[in-house]
């Protein structure tokens, strides 16, 4: 049988089946489930600047309420081992308690600063790796895109100084120069980048004729551009490139590592088949891989790599090509 262990970001796995940063990781039986399925690692779900945000608000809140009270009334101040961020990092630590497997802690990062302090203490909570997940929209027109890029910047480059754990960033798909940004976050300290992360669009009901959060589960089609990226950057950066989005069975997994994957993130197959899919997931890979003669992964990943494949294929020229063969065609 094919052996499929794999590296991520300098952590031994077992297997390069990684579950994405999700609501799964809210019950501890769920991580029990996760491990006992046989996935390789669990990204625990992020800790959001809002939940920073609103300790520190409750914090000032109460600290500044009774403010000319008696000067001894200390039950004023305030208790924070169960209030926003702290709760999450109890979790974390709960979760950790919990399993064997690596576990990577989430941090939805925007500015550096306090991050950096939160990045310290899930270090102490026993991740074996970090997580920035870079979800942000810009809608001021006043920022440019290099202050954009500069921001993501100074933010990895703060947090991957100020502990000792691997750190990998999860990117938008929407950088002018993914390139680019892949090696500054690299040269600020990343060891890997998870492409890509998958905003969630709001909806409009025309009956109400209000907005409407539409919740919908990520599609094989949407692997492709995650594909192709880590295709084009194969073999031009010594970074971990960690595949992300319509991920659904053991073949995508394939792909994405002939495409030069380190590792993949999965979660909405999860939400569809269950936990369970994800031994089903790891059979259809190693019954892939034995059926190709491969005796481990490192024997196939990249070889679809645009640096070993047709060097033309994942660029503008498949474009060109497309076009060619529909002006060709006859209807």
């Amino acid at each position: 049988m094919a052996s499929l262990n794999t590296t991520y970001m300098g952590i031994e796995l077992k297997n390069p089946l990684v579950v994405a940063a999700c609501s799964l990781s809210g019950k501890v039986d769920n991580i029990r489930q996760v491990e006992e399925a046989g996935a390789g690692a669990l990204v625990i779900k992020s800790l959001f600047e809002e939940q920073i945000r609103h300790e520190q608000d409750d914090l000032e809140s109460m600290l500044t309420r009774g403010g000319e009270s008696f000067a001894e009334a200390i039950s004023y101040f305030p208790s924070l081992e169960h209030s926003g961020a702290r709760e999450h990092l109890m979790w974390v630590e709960k979760a950790r308690a919990a399993v064997q497997m690596p576990l990577v802690g989430s941090l939805n990062a925007v500015n550096p600063g306090r991050w950096v302090e939160y990045a310290k203490l899930l270090e102490e909570s026993g991740v074996n790796a970090l997580e920035l997940n870079t979800y942000a929209l810009e809608t001021d027109k006043h920022v440019a895109a290099a202050d954009i890029e500069k921001r993501l910047e100074d933010t990895v480059a703060a947090v991957a100084a100020s502990c000792g754990l691997p750190v990998a960033v999860k990117l938008s798909p929407y950088y002018t120069s993914m390139a680019n940004v892949v090696d500054r976050v690299q040269a600020a300290g990343a060891h890997g980048v998870v492409l890509f992360n998958r905003f969630l669009q709001p909806d409009i009901d025309p009956d109400t004729e209000q907005p409407r959060k539409a919740m919908t589960w990520s599609t094989p089609y949407e692997m492709l551009l995650p594909l192709r990226w880590i295709a084009l950057l194969h073999g031009k950066t010594n970074i971990d490139l960690i595949g992300n989005t319509g991920i659904a069975n053991g073949t995508d997994i394939a792909k994405m590592l002939l495409a030069g994957a380190s590792a993949v993130q999965v979660a909405a197959t999860l939400y569809r088949n269950g936990i369970r899919h994800i031994s089903t997931m790891l059979a259809e890979l190693s019954g892939w891989m034995d059926a190709k003669g491969y005796q481990d992964v490192a024997a196939f990943r990249g070889k679809c790599g645009q640096n070993t494949a047709d060097q033309f294929i994942f660029e503008r020229a498949q474009y060109v090509d497309f076009l060619m063969k529909q002006k060709e065609a006859k209807f």
